[in-house]
């Protein structure tokens, strides 16, 4: 996986925010629209498209959809 693609396939799963607005650099969580609904999603998506396991706990640990990306990379 490219982190381009997983740049545009965390940010489809937003409904409110801009898929423009998110980038490698984004702070997810700073995102209006992110809450305990998108990280579920998220870990969803990553266990369907990526076969990869994350948790909560997992998610908490890094700040940019870069770091997201490498996370997932390393499991």
């Amino acid at each position: 996986m490219s982190l381009q693609t997983f740049v545009t396939q965390f940010a489809d799963g937003f409904n409110q925010t801009d898929p423009a607005t998110i980038n490698p650099h984004t702070e997810f969580r700073k995102l209006e629209e992110w809450g305990s609904m998108m990280a579920l999603i998220t870990i969803a998506m990553v266990d369907s498209e990526y076969g990869k396991t994350l948790t909560a706990e997992d998610i908490k640990g890094v700040n940019t959809v870069e770091e997201l990306y490498n996370l997932i990379n390393s499991k």
